[in-house]
């Protein structure tokens, strides 16, 4: 009677153990990484860039992105976002620092690997990883007026601003 006891306890251990690794996305990913990215913050960086849109998080594009995203400022995508130097390096310096090809989770990695080594993207919209996790989703629900636009990542995943764009998290408003 022990025996089969013990052989129950095995296996209810050896399935949590399991789901708990498959829900987690263990399997393929590097050690001590998951799939979310990390939270971070910057004061400069949530007051300036939260000012006139949502944060997005460093993780969601490569260094060499980020630079050519801020030393293009005076023309930021149709807007003058200028902002005096010392705030200028200091968000630089922290998106650079917590930039997709720093990050180590699976989802800033993906989308490092998305784009070519010798492209400096501005708009995460153009990675392949934006577009292959949005190719369900047509034109129109982005209009949306509710949504906008493929920009506007919070308008369905609410955790979007601290790197949580999970699944169970998602609703696309009507």
């Amino acid at each position: 009677m022990m025996k089969k006891w013990m052989q129950l306890l095995v296996l209810i251990t050896s399935i949590t153990s399991a789901g708990t690794l498959l829900a987690s996305g263990g399997f393929g990913a590097g050690e001590g990484s998951s799939k979310n990215m990390p939270a971070v913050t910057n004061a400069k960086w949530k007051t300036e860039c939260g000012s006139c849109h949502m944060v997005y998080h460093p993780g969601l594009l490569p260094e060499r992105s980020w630079n050519k995203v801020m030393a293009g400022l005076d023309k930021h995508f149709g807007e003058n976002a200028s902002l005096d130097a010392a705030t200028h390096d200091e968000i630089a310096k922290f998106l650079a620092a917590n930039s997709a090809d720093k990050q180590d989770n699976r989802r800033s990695n993906r989308i490092n690997e998305s784009i070519p080594a010798s492209a400096a993207l501005m708009r995460i919209t153009e990675t392949r990883y934006f577009t292959s996790k949005h190719d369900e989703v047509s034109a129109n629900t982005f209009k949306r007026k509710s949504i906008g636009s493929e920009s506007n990542c919070i308008a369905c995943h609410k955790g979007a601003e601290k790197g949580d764009f999970s699944e169970s998290q998602l609703r696309i408003p009507r």
